[in-house]
């Protein structure tokens, strides 16, 4: 990302667009704040900004290639074989914890969603229902009619409940939650933000700050990475609310040792357009993804403080194959073997996507997660 305070421009359209009307409110939002923006609100705007922000333009964001107007797939969208296979995992947390709704946040297209339902039905376990939460609303419209066939069992929801009985489910969530930055440029630790430079573009700005990385990183060299309040502070309302039945994250990420290792100098931020990658989001603003990786040790201890218990935390390769993804798979032709394969294989998605598995304690004992039969790495959190 850079050093101090690092000018950036950004890509203009035509007036009137989408980009210039994004840019004219963040450039109000600095203003208003003194002329200085914290990350996390910069990329709360970037991205949820009602009408404007990437995931809630309406803008085409989920596919699999550049052609149809997608930045990048999941694996619900590359395969209809990761749907099928987590909702065995579903069905037995389900009938582990007595429910019969599942709750899911941050639903994309509804592909998961769809995927879920039918194979739910067909594994002999209909859902009493299927409540998304999403707060965007032009996504919301794709779900409805993505899942148009089951509308008699689905409802959305703006917020959480006071108190929630089901299985959760959040595929690619976490990682799109806004994160603060910590710089450490000369020794000296500095929260980056954002402010406007003599010309009016967004510009880089770093603060002193008595924040830190939740581990001492080694080392002199100068240093750039995120933490996570957003995230970790959603866990623990999820634990208030969560009375019965458990909760499963699919994400991209590291346990804490291996995120703030020394040589992660430059964090983990990235951007994705056009199914290509680049490390600047002050550039396209509205028109493309921003993320980081997920610090799964954040997310557990948040929700062991809160009184969760951790079922279990392992790659999404090993999950799948534990879940009986061999078993979804039979039958299939060879460009399913393909696909499917991407989700298993370390250097594609198998290694990098995590899951972790939460429960409140009276939903977590006489059980183990199928996922997380073999090859559980929770001691490595």
């Amino acid at each position: 990302m850079g050093d101090n305070r690092r000018v950036r421009t950004e890509t203009l359209n035509e007036p009137g667009s989408l980009t210039s009307a994004l840019l004219a409110r963040l450039r109000q939002a600095i203003a208003e704040a003194g002329g200085w923006l914290p990350f996390d609100r910069f990329m709360a705007m970037a991205l949820y900004e009602p009408g404007l922000g990437y995931y809630a333009n309406g803008g085409q964001t989920f596919g699999h290639l550049p052609e149809d107007g997608s930045d990048f797939v999941t694996a619900p969208e590359l395969s209809p074989l990761f749907g099928r296979t987590l909702a065995r995992q579903v069905a037995q947390a389900l009938a582990a914890t007595g429910t019969r709704e599942v709750w899911e946040f941050g639903a994309g297209s509804g592909a998961l969603a769809l995927q879920l339902i039918e194979a739910l039905d067909a594994l002999g376990q209909p859902l009493q229902r299927y409540t998304i939460v999403d707060l965007s609303g032009t996504l919301r419209e794709r779900q409805r009619a993505t899942l148009a066939a089951h509308a008699s069992r689905v409802q959305w929801a703006n917020e959480l409940p006071e108190a929630i009985e089901g299985v959760v489910v959040g595929n690619e969530v976490l990682d799109a939650m806004p994160v603060q930055l910590l710089a450490r440029v000369g020794g000296q630790w500095a929260e980056r933000g954002v402010a406007l430079d003599a010309t009016g573009a967004l510009a880089w700005a770093d603060r002193p700050t008595a924040l830190r990385p939740p581990l001492e990183v080694d080392g002199a060299h100068d240093y750039l990475t995120e933490i996570h309040p957003q995230a970790e502070a959603f866990v623990r309302t999820l634990a208030e609310r969560l009375r019965r039945g458990a909760a499963f994250f699919i994400d991209y990420g590291f346990p804490e040792a291996e995120y703030y290792h020394p040589q992660r100098h430059m964090g983990t931020l990235i951007c994705h357009r056009a199914h290509r990658s680049d490390s600047d989001p002050l550039a396209d603003v509205g028109l493309k993804d921003i993320t980081t990786h997920v610090n799964f040790t954040g997310i557990a201890l948040a929700a062991q403080d809160a009184g969760l218990e951790v079922l279990g935390y392992t790659s999404q390769g090993r999950f799948l194959l534990n879940a009986g993804l061999m078993d979804e798979a039979r039958g299939a032709d060879a460009r399913q073997n393909a696909l499917m394969q991407k989700l298993v294989l370390e250097h594609e998605m198998g290694e990098l996507f995590k899951v972790i598995a939460l429960a409140p304690p009276a939903s977590a004992s006489g059980w183990v997660p199928l996922g997380f039969v073999a090859g559980d790495r929770t001691h490595r959190l």
